[in-house]
């Protein structure tokens, strides 16, 4: 299992469900911290990796402010249309402090001539122009909201002696009090797949296999 240390100055991970006003939830889903790994090894095909887990642990208690600004909607088929844009209130966190566990043994396409997300990741960050097919900034939850850092996280190593002995981790339960994406359908929102679990207090080691997230169309 792979662990890493992500910071984000500012960021919102926007409830689903969320409209008039853009609540976030406190820490990103398992589907936006997938989406923001394919970006970092700059795989453009989301089904690629399909079966890996991933299990975001918050490292800080980020200080939650609200924003006015625009916000654009297709109502008209001109896209630049007055009529697509609204002014509305969001929620921002600032700074995001993230521990990200990702395991790849039950990836759907893993056969022993593919490379697995975990192995992609390890090759991104020891050589970063090896990545010839990346574009765009790298992003958490909305492409405004930019990565400061993204480090292999290693408990010997001195650089995270500074980071807290405990983290708040979302892993799986039945009956757990919050539901989150593994999946989003990006064209309305029947394909959208959520999983219910909890926030509970971990410590930053990688949790069970079977705790974690599994993202699944």
């Amino acid at each position: 299992m792979l662990g890493l240390h992500v910071t984000v100055p500012v960021a919102c991970f926007r409830k689903g469900m969320a409209r008039e006003f853009l609540e976030t939830e406190p820490l990103p889903p398992p589907s936006t911290c997938y989406g923001f790994l394919l970006s970092f090894v700059g795989e453009a095909d989301r089904f690629r990796h399909v079966g890996v887990r991933v299990s975001p642990v918050l490292l800080n208690r980020p200080e939650l402010s609200v924003v006015l600004r625009t916000v654009w909607r297709v109502k008209k088929a001109a896209l630049g249309s007055a009529g697509n844009s609204r002014p509305d209130f969001q929620q921002l966190l600032a700074p995001v402090h993230l521990l990200m566990w990702l395991d790849s043994s039950g990836e759907a396409t893993q056969t022993p001539t593919t490379t697995s997300l975990e192995r992609r990741v390890e090759q991104a960050i020891a050589h970063p122009a090896s990545i010839k097919s990346r574009f765009g900034g790298l992003c958490l939850g909305e492409s405004t909201h930019m990565v400061d850092e993204v480090n292999l996280y290693d408990a010997n190593n001195p650089r995270f002696a500074d980071l807290p002995a405990i983290g708040n981790a979302f892993l799986l339960a039945e009956r757990g009090r919050l539901s989150l994406p593994v999946w989003v359908d990006h064209v309305g929102s029947a394909g959208t797949r959520y999983v219910t679990g909890n926030l509970v207090e971990l410590g930053l080691t990688p949790p069970s296999l079977t705790l974690m997230p599994q993202i699944s169309p």
